[in-house]
């Protein structure tokens, strides 16, 4: 949108990289956005904060907060940027005027608590910086479409000033007429959590419906159709599958859960949320273990998918991971695939799974297919080629993407969540 941007990391291997215009995850179309404005010099990176904390008007801080032992968001990263640019404008003696950006994940309080680090230092709230709380809501995958197209904007600050800086940011990509809405920072950071938590809550309650389901012999997905066709209720985030992950739901709901432990508050779905999520992750698993009589000793599993979500690479807390542990636990060897998850679930398990090129030479004389990730790759396979190359043609779709009937006219001994066999 023309501004000029500069960003700021540690980590002088992702700097480099990013100078080179080779972006260090996988989002669709942001290695084109990235180079597109590295050659129009309007983005550049540097490892140095002071180059962007002098000559920035506005300073988002996108950082780490991961969870702790106890569920609590990590803030010390936060804390210590917030810390450095104190540190920096005072020593200029004319610190002039900085909007202070919370992107991250933050905890209730938070900004208050950035606010404090920096007048700690010497400055004036109002008069040399104004904290804001202004979460993201982006879907990895579809993050930069997301952000270009924002359903709404939230701005936290009590701050006339700096909310009409943050509008004047956001307002040419809000012209279709969604709204920027400008509330409190304790209620922006609320917003986030709850957003999340309750987002997670629809992945278990459908779960566990798939999981009743399975119980009665109903079939979810008409199940699904029938309530998400009212509009009180929706149609998204009803798919059951192998649980939620990745690096928003499971931290968020832990970080909102552990905030109304502190305040002495017992948030009762929370709870449940987590559970069901935990069950469902490790159910694929034994599922797959029970048809093999309980042991997987000598037996070749192949999978399909390893990122938490088809369209990104990102493996953080992913379900797959859990049902793979889950099977090596009882001697299975795996071989798995994925379109953009190899290197990243590499990391993560190393030698003791082995990983395919294409998702066809994983089958070869494998017990079973176990379907982990929703990517688009894998809904319309060869059958005949994948009944060919399995030693049994039995197939585990821990994401319902195939349909039971013609998996049972095609020969596979088929299993899915929550629909008849």
């Amino acid at each position: 949108m023309g501004f000029d941007v500069i960003c700021v990391d540690i980590d002088e291997r992702k700097v480099e990289q990013l100078q080179r215009g080779v972006p260090t995850i996988y989002e669709t179309g942001l290695e084109l956005l990235l180079q597109r404005n590295i050659k129009e010099k309007r983005l550049s990176f540097t490892t140095e904060l002071k180059d962007a904390a002098l000559s920035a008007d506005v300073l988002f801080l996108a950082l780490p907060t991961p969870p702790g032992g106890d569920g609590a968001a990590d803030l010390s990263y936060v804390k210590k940027a917030a810390a450095d640019l104190g540190q920096l404008w005072f020593s200029e003696g004319n610190p002039g005027y900085h909007v202070v950006v919370n992107k991250s994940t933050v905890p209730v309080g938070t900004a208050d608590a950035v606010r404090g680090i920096l007048e700690s230092s010497g400055l004036k709230s109002g008069e040399h910086f104004d904290v804001v709380s202004n979460p993201e809501f982006l879907r990895e995958g579809v993050a930069v479409a997301d952000f270009m197209k924002p359903e709404r904007v939230v701005i936290g600050t009590r701050s006339e000033r700096a909310a009409e800086i943050m509008k004047t940011i956001y307002e040419p990509f809000v012209r279709q007429g969604n709204p920027i809405l400008v509330m409190d920072e304790r209620s922006s950071e609320m917003t986030k959590y709850a957003a999340n938590s309750f987002l997670a809550t629809k992945i278990s309650f459908i779960n566990e419906v798939a999981n009743l389901c399975e119980q009665v012999g109903a079939n979810v997905d008409q199940v699904r159709q029938g309530i998400g066709m009212d509009s009180r209720i929706g149609n998204l985030f009803l798919y059951p599958g192998i649980g939620f992950g990745g690096s928003c739901f499971p931290k968020d709901v832990q970080a909102l859960k552990k905030t109304a432990d502190d305040t002495g508050y017992d948030f009762k779905i929370l709870d449940a949320v987590l559970k069901v999520n935990d069950r469902q992750r490790q159910q694929m698993a034994d599922r797959i273990i029970n048809r093999f009589g309980g042991s997987l000793e000598g037996k070749r599993i192949a999978v399909w998918g390893l990122a938490f979500k088809a369209r990104t690479d990102d493996v953080r807390e992913s379900p797959a991971h859990y049902v793979i542990r889950g099977l090596l636990e009882v001697g299975a060897k795996v071989i798995a695939f994925d379109p953009e998850a190899i290197e990243t679930s590499r990391a993560v398990f190393g030698d003791s799974i082995k990983y395919g090129s294409e998702p066809y030479n994983v089958l070869e004389g494998a017990d079973a297919l176990a379907v982990l990730t929703e990517w688009h790759e894998f809904r319309r396979p060869d059958f005949d080629r994948v009944r060919s190359l399995l030693k049994e043609p039995v197939v585990f779709d821990g994401r319902n993407l195939f349909k039971p009937h013609r998996m049972k006219e095609m020969g596979f001994e088929y299993y899915s969540v929550g629909r008849p066999v």
